[in-house]
């Protein structure tokens, strides 16, 4: 244990003493989602497959299962994406099983970790796009508490939010208009909102949630968004039907 102490303790001191010495400056930061999809296994690593062969068969008797067929690729981007429109719009599919009716669902993008690629699409994939412990649950907001969250997406520029909400924002990040079903909003009603937890909770900047009031939060596994992801496809596919979604302007940004 003392020699790692001092091992330890000797890597900070170089890396110190290194950073210390560099003429190196940050100059910029960029980024981008990669999708991870059989293009990939083109030329696979031979040692990396042996190694996990024995391990294969028991993931995929889990993860491989079908749930269900999406109609074309789908990912996540602001201000507006079919993948974040679908998630948001779930929200709001999943919420009569809780006897809710919410006036709109908030599904916040950071959350969405992968992209749906066309054809079928496993438990596994769904676990991708879906791999926290995030659950459904519902508050009501003011209209004047709503207009806030709204400025706060705005100055994210976006988040996923349900069919029927129309947001425009300016390149700055400021909300210009926001209605609901082509209604503005009433600062003294009340909205019952779907989102879920984590998002209740104020994070990732949407700390209006914070004051919403009759909050319904189920704990229990079932409610987990991953679950309800794949309940929706289940359905789909037993109607005969691949999921699909699109943007249709529920966030503008004006130029």
């Amino acid at each position: 244990m003392r020699i790692n102490t001092y091992l330890g303790a000797a890597v900070t001191v170089i890396f110190f003493l290194t950073a210390c010495s560099s003429h190196y400056q940050l100059s910029s930061i960029s980024h981008q989602r990669i999708v991870i999809d059989k293009r990939f296994d083109a030329n696979p690593d031979m040692q990396a497959t042996a190694f996990l062969s024995p391990f294969k068969h028991v993931v995929d008797s889990v993860m491989g299962p079908v749930v269900g067929i999406a109609a074309h690729n789908m990912e996540a981007d602001r201000p507006e994406s079919d993948l974040s429109n679908l998630m948001a719009d779930i929200l709001i599919w999943a919420s009569k099983d809780y006897n809710e009716h919410p006036a709109i669902g908030i599904y916040n993008i950071g959350g969405i970790r992968a992209a749906l690629i066309r054809g079928e699409v496993t438990y596994g994939d769904i676990v991708n796009i879906a791999p926290f412990e995030n659950k459904i649950c519902f508050l009501t907001l003011t209209g004047e508490n709503l207009l806030e969250l709204f400025r706060q997406i705005a100055a994210r520029y976006g988040e996923g939010v349900s069919h029927g909400t129309e947001l425009v924002i300016s390149t700055e990040g400021k909300l210009l208009s926001a209605k609901l079903n082509g209604k503005e909003i009433d600062p003294t009603a009340e909205y019952r909102v779907a989102t879920i937890d984590y998002v209740a909770q104020g994070n990732d900047g949407m700390s209006a949630f914070k004051k919403g009031t009759n909050l319904v939060s189920p704990q229990e596994s079932k409610n987990n968004t991953r679950f309800i992801l794949m309940n929706y496809f289940k359905m789909k596919a037993a109607k005969g039907e691949s999921v699909s979604s699109k943007t249709e302007g529920r966030i503008v940004v004006k130029y």
